[in-house]
């Protein structure tokens, strides 16, 4: 059984289109991020899931069974929103409860059940208190224990973190996963930032204008971007153009702006038109002439604590480099760097495809 299924599943407000023939399918107890910047229809996409939208096309399945036009009272999603959504006139316990006495669960089912979440979440002694009195990360909790109390067939995510300073994001996305695989909850989660999306979950959706650009566990998402925007978006990426001059089984050349690159690829043909990417951290710094070998000047050598983050300027184009090691980098300096052939990543092919 799927937790969650989206079929062609279209939305548009006047003539924009939020989002255009989504097709997804998430597992049963899967924690599945939607991934993209400001308009890209990821918050569209959770508010369809919800109910909160009735798409213009397509179908909403939760646990196999259709909800595209059930009302979200009805669909047995909990949601944890981005400004937490508590009521203020409400304590700790009695915010938690206000879904149970909704469905008018037994006094004495909710008093077992919201006792049970608030441990979930360690906040059994703050049971008493009103959302004024607690802290952001607390705030959060609350909302967190208040969705999972009804026992959801979904778990929905709208930038639960984004209020959070940048310490207490880490500790409470910890603390979120850890909880979701407890309870084996199907969950959607909303983000746009891509270290959240790539530490918590077990499949990334990366989606732009709309549409799905890519799907795939963190790692894959991350060491093989499948489109420019997935490779400019998630991480680093130094990303260019150019042309294949050789091709010799899996081992090609390809002539770019700052030299002459050998990289592997099996479907490439000379004269073929690519574009392709290198993350800054497989750039190494050579004493001597390595593999795609290139010598350059360094325009700007930014210290960052576990890195020194190196522009260099090769043939007037600027690479990107990364060094986990420090380094006495100057700007104006001569510098050689090699990228291994196996660092690159073949993003687009002639036609664009």
């Amino acid at each position: 059984m799927s937790g969650l299924r989206l079929v062609n599943v279209s939305k548009s407000f006047g003539d924009y289109k939020a989002i255009d023939g989504i097709d997804l399918e998430v597992q049963d107890g899967e924690f599945i991020t939607l991934l993209g910047p400001s308009g890209c229809g990821k918050t569209t996409t959770l508010r369809t899931i919800a109910g909160f939208y009735t798409p213009d096309s397509g179908e909403v399945y939760i646990k196999d069974r259709l909800v595209t036009t059930v009302p979200p009272n009805r669909r047995n999603a909990g949601m944890c929103f981005q400004s937490y959504a508590l009521f203020p006139h409400m304590t700790v316990f009695d915010n938690v409860r206000f879904g149970l006495r909704m469905r008018r669960t037994p006094p004495k089912e909710q008093q077992r059940r919201v006792e049970e979440a608030l441990a979930m979440v360690e906040l059994e002694q703050l049971a008493g208190r009103k959302p004024s009195e607690l802290s952001g990360g607390q705030q959060q909790r609350v909302a967190l224990a208040r969705a999972v109390v009804i026992e959801p067939d979904v778990l929905l995510f709208d930038e639960p973190l984004s209020n959070l300073d940048a310490k207490l994001r880490e500790s409470v996305r910890v603390e979120i996963r850890s909880l979701q695989r407890r309870l084996g909850i199907t969950s959607i989660y909303v983000t746009h930032d891509q270290a959240e999306a790539l530490v918590i979950s077990d499949r990334v959706v990366v989606m732009s204008r709309g549409k799905i650009e890519q799907i795939g566990d963190p790692f894959w998402v991350y060491d093989h971007p499948a489109t420019s925007f997935v490779a400019g978006f998630i991480g680093l990426a130094n990303i260019r153009r150019g042309t294949v001059t050789a091709a010799d089984g899996t081992v090609v050349t390809v002539k770019s702006d700052f030299g002459d690159m050998t990289m592997h690829d099996e479907d490439l043909s000379i004269g073929s038109e690519v574009i392709f990417c290198f993350r800054p951290e497989d750039v190494i710094v050579s004493g001597s002439t390595g593999q795609n070998s290139v010598r350059g000047i360094i325009d700007q050598a930014i210290f960052m604590g576990n890195l020194t983050d190196l522009f260099v300027d090769v043939g007037g184009s600027l690479v990107r480099a990364q060094m986990r090691k420090g380094g006495n980098f100057k700007k104006g300096d001569p510098i050689e760097l090699s990228i291994p052939a196996d660092a690159f990543r073949i993003l687009e092919r002639d036609n664009g495809t």
